[in-house]
C-alpha cells in the first residue's frame, strides 16, 4: 500500500518538476505559481523556480527510497523524518495555495499540493 502512495507522489513531483522547467524556459504558465503574479516569470523568479524543482527532484527521490524503490542515500530514522518535513511543507502549501489570488493555482495547485502531502505523511507513517 506504502509503494502505492509513494508512486503516486513521486510521479506528481516529476510532473511538477517538468512544469518548473517550463517556467524557467519562459513559457507562460506563471498564473499557475507564486500568487499568479506574472504570466511568464521575470528572471528572478526563474531563479526561485530553479530551486523549487531541484526540490521536487529531491523530493521525488526520497519518496521512492522510503518506499523502498531505491538505496537509502540517508539512514531510516533520517528518511522518515525528511518525507514527515515534506510532508508538513505541502500541508502549508495546500494552505497557501488555497488562498491564492489566481484561481487557476487555486484549481490546479491545491489538489497536487493536498496529495503530495497525503502520499508523504502515509509513506513516513508506513515505513518499514
Amino acid at each position: 500500500m506504502m509503494q502505492i502512495f509513494a508512486i503516486i507522489g513521486a510521479a506528481l513531483l516529476f510532473i511538477a518538476a517538468v512544469f518548473e522547467v517550463l517556467l524557467v524556459a519562459g513559457l507562460p504558465l506563471g498564473e499557475f505559481t507564486m500568487g499568479g503574479r506574472y504570466k511568464v516569470l521575470p528572471p528572478l523568479m526563474r531563479v526561485a523556480a530553479v530551486f523549487s524543482l531541484l526540490t521536487q527532484l529531491f523530493a521525488g527521490l526520497i519518496i521512492l527510497q522510503a518506499a523502498g524503490f531505491m538505496g537509502m542515500w540517508f539512514t531510516f530514522g533520517v528518511t522518515r523524518i525528511i518525507c514527515y518535513v515534506f510532508g508538513g511543507f505541502f500541508v502549508i502549501n495546500t494552505v497557501m495555495n488555497f488562498f491564492s489570488t489566481s484561481r487557476k493555482e487555486k484549481l490546479v495547485m491545491t489538489p497536487l499540493a493536498l496529495i503530495e502531502a497525503v502520499c508523504f505523511l502515509v509513506t513516513a507513517i508506513m515505513m518499514k
